[in-house]
């Protein structure tokens, strides 16, 4: 599945001169964690998230400008003393297309720990939605029955003795035991079965008996 099959309808945006307060009132109407600052031709130019916010409220309760050191200290007190949107925003956004696989999007939000994503037009870079973790929780809410039957089906196609399988499946996590002829196999199935929709991740306790894979070292004479 992709991004378009899922994403939201609606884009929440503010301007660069947007204030402090404008940001706080279309989160709370909303009801979402961050906002996608756009410049004049509506492509996104940085985000605001509540911890930006949260940053600013607890730096200037605390005073701490004079303390800020380094980098990181510096580019956190540029946000406490921000008024607009342009000013406190974290300017490296990350983006998907509607053409992003949901799995890709999954994966970008889990290793940036963000909770949305901004849809930009693929051709233009305009921002034309927004996807969030909710809408791709979707995907990975299926039945175990049909995802143990579409690994079954995956059996058949590689020619694998489903008898000699078991299969586990948990929270959208597929456990996979027993024994197969060769590796090749064994590398064929687990890559397969990480493609399944639904399918979160692949535990491989799959053994083989012969190795078809190894390299046979070069003889030298």
């Amino acid at each position: 599945m992709k991004v378009k099959d899922v994403r939201g309808a609606r884009a929440v945006a503010v301007r660069p001169q947007a204030s402090f307060a404008e940001i706080v009132d279309a989160m709370r109407r909303f009801k979402i964690g961050a906002v996608t600052v756009i410049d004049a031709d509506d492509r996104p130019v940085g985000v605001v998230s509540e911890d930006d916010l949260l940053l600013k409220e607890i730096g200037s309760r605390a005073r701490l400008g004079g303390v800020f050191g380094g980098r990181r200290r510096r580019e956190e007190r540029r946000k406490v003393t921000a008024t607009t949107a342009g000013e406190v925003m974290t300017t490296s956004v990350i983006t998907v297309t509607e053409d992003t696989s949901v799995r890709d999007a999954a994966r970008l939000m889990h290793r940036n720990r963000i909770k949305q994503l901004p849809v930009i037009d693929a051709g233009t870079g305009r921002l034309i939605g927004t996807v969030r973790q909710n809408d791709l929780l979707k995907v990975f809410i299926r039945p175990a029955e049909e995802i143990g039957q579409e690994v079954g089906e995956l059996c058949e196609r590689l020619h694998l003795d489903r008898r000699e399988l078991a299969v586990g499946i948990e929270a959208g996590v597929v456990t996979l035991t027993g024994q197969v002829g060769f590796r090749s196999q064994s590398a064929q199935l687990v890559a397969a079965v990480r493609r399944l929709e639904g399918v979160v991740d692949v535990e491989d306790g799959v053994a083989y008996r012969c190795d078809d894979l190894a390299r046979v070292p070069p003889l030298y004479l």
